[in-house]
């Protein structure tokens, strides 16, 4: 049973945010101290990514373990009331994001998921070690020399044959 009215319920999950979290923040200082330059959330991209770095061509989206319902950690556990709107509304949630994700990917965008629960005091250097580690590896991989070879393909050509034109 919930120990708060409904009212009080409503105002305090009305006052989560989406934009500007403490974890998007944390990645954002963290990006930005090693040089990185990011835009926020750009509409003009599908599912408007929490982090933009165009140079990389990668989104970064900092997802909250309990509205993405990241399976297995410890901070994504559905509310004992109205279980049956939260497993709807959390559900929806990753069937959007997957769906968002493909959008990217299919417009030569990389996808970049970091956790809520990546960034808590313990763990928090070796996520965001490891976030640059992928950027610079995206962006030497993306830049790489390809060695040239040659397609071979039989090409016929079709030929029609001489005709005498009526002068």
């Amino acid at each position: 049973m919930d120990k708060l009215t409904q009212e009080q319920r409503h105002r305090c999950m009305s006052a989560i945010k989406g934009r500007n979290t403490k974890p998007e923040l944390l990645v954002r200082k963290f990006l930005f101290s090693r040089g990185f330059r990011y835009r926020l959330n750009d509409s003009r991209l599908p599912g408007h990514p929490d982090l933009v770095l165009r140079k990389y061509r990668t989104v970064i989206f900092v997802n909250g373990c309990f509205w993405h319902g990241h399976e297995g950690c410890k901070y994504y556990v559905l509310p004992k009331t109205n279980v049956e709107f939260w497993r709807n509304k959390i559900e929806r949630n990753r069937l959007r994001d997957k769906e968002e994700q493909r959008k990217l990917a299919s417009m030569g965008w990389h996808s970049i998921t970091v956790w809520e629960c990546q960034l808590k005091p313990k763990i928090r250097e070796q996520t965001l070690e490891a976030l640059v580690y992928t950027l610079c590896h995206i962006y030497l991989e993306d830049r790489r020399i390809k060695p040239y070879s040659p397609v071979k393909e039989n090409i016929q050509m079709v030929a029609e044959s001489e005709t005498e034109y009526c002068k």
